[in-house]
């Protein structure tokens, strides 16, 4: 397991057999980054993980043995999320209000979706059809749908003071692995 030390700018990798922590890394983008979320990509490849004050995102091979690379996505990187058909990884750049849309098989940045009028984007999950990518803006009290096709804004839902985290349900898949929803 791969595991965000959101105020120790770390990772640490823990052995699900014996409980016990195998290897540390120590990210170097920021002096005082703030790892969020972290995911691993549906093939297997790569952990992604979000940092905040390094403005982008780390990988990490598949085996969580070393880093190989960082992607730089905009200010405030936050939350991580796959489109349904495990091609796009949708980024939620909190401090920018925006989303930047990842191509996963090289991953390199494809698109910058901007909330018009300014946001925060935080976290949130797809549709089960992948139609729409819901977040949370955590400092403008509000909820976004986004459309996943062109990044349109589609709805600005008024929710009440700093939402966090959101969940949509009901999600495709067989097994929940945690956070917002994730199932596979």
């Amino acid at each position: 397991m791969l595991f965000s030390c959101e105020f120790a700018n770390r990772m640490l990798v823990l052995d699900t057999t014996t409980f016990r922590k195998v290897r540390e890394f120590r990210l170097t983008e920021a002096s005082d980054g703030m790892p969020q979320d972290t995911r691993l990509t549906p093939d297997g490849r790569h952990f992604l993980v979000a940092d905040m004050r390094a403005n982008g995102v780390y990988v990490f091979d598949g085996a969580a043995t070393r880093q190989t690379g960082f992607v730089r996505t905009g200010r405030g990187a936050h939350g991580i999320y796959f489109s349904r058909d495990a091609r796009l990884a949708y980024v939620t750049n909190r401090d920018e209000g925006s989303v930047t849309v990842l191509d996963l098989a090289s991953l390199t940045p494809t698109a910058t979706w901007r909330i018009p009028g300014g946001g925060s984007p935080d976290m949130g999950g797809l549709s089960s059809d992948g139609k729409r990518l819901w977040l949370s803006g955590r400092f403008h009290d509000e909820v976004y749908v986004l459309s996943t096709e062109n990044g349109k804004l589609l709805a600005r839902i008024p929710v009440g003071r700093g939402p966090h985290g959101l969940t949509v349900w009901p999600q495709p898949g067989r097994y929940s692995l945690g956070h917002t929803g994730n199932i596979r």
